[in-house]
């Protein structure tokens, strides 16, 4: 009887355990500050944003999911992430960027973070040239961003993940 006792609390002393690293490894992933995120977009389409601005934050929120495609614009089918800001500015406002995100952030007007809006761009240099800006994302507000990236297609990140800190370049706002 001696030796069941044993086996039972062990297992009472191995659920706990189990239990406990579960629920504390369950609080470490909660946090995903560094990770994809997706917000909720009712929030997103209802805050008090001006109207362009909340229309641009719409139409990229429509090109979640969409597939990343070098050189492509559709959505849907398949983007870059130059083509998708392309697109988006181009079908809400009327107004024609330059195809690569180089020449995207040349245009813009270079903003400072706390000038940020939903709507403005965020620039980044992801290639080989640590300095060559080649990547940009659309802010939703002044954290999250939408954009395409080349693994899991069009995707809501962070601007406070250790990736994005290390490869930004600057914000940019278009202007007429």
């Amino acid at each position: 009887m001696r030796g069941l006792l044993s086996k039972i609390q062990l297992y009472v002393i191995f659920g706990t355990c189990m239990a406990i690293l579960l629920l504390s490894g369950g609080c470490k992933s909660s946090s995903k500050s560094g990770k994809d995120k997706r917000p909720d977009i009712e929030t997103i389409k209802t805050t008090d944003i001006r109207s362009p601005q909340k229309k641009i934050v719409e139409e990229a929120l429509s090109w979640l999911g969409t597939p990343y495609k070098y050189a492509c614009s559709e959505k849907g089918k398949g983007t870059d992430c130059s083509g998708m800001v392309l697109r988006v500015y181009e079908d809400v406002i009327g107004k024609k960027l330059p195809r690569n995100s180089k020449k995207q952030a040349e245009i813009c007007k270079k903003i400072k973070h706390k000038e940020v809006k939903p709507g403005d761009l965020a620039f980044f240099a992801t290639g080989k040239d640590k300095n060559t800006i080649s990547h940009v994302g659309i802010m939703i507000d002044d954290v999250q961003f939408i954009h395409a990236s080349t693994k899991k297609g069009v995707v809501i990140s962070d601007m406070t993940s250790d990736y994005y800190q290390r490869t930004f370049i600057m914000y940019g706002r278009v202007t007429d």
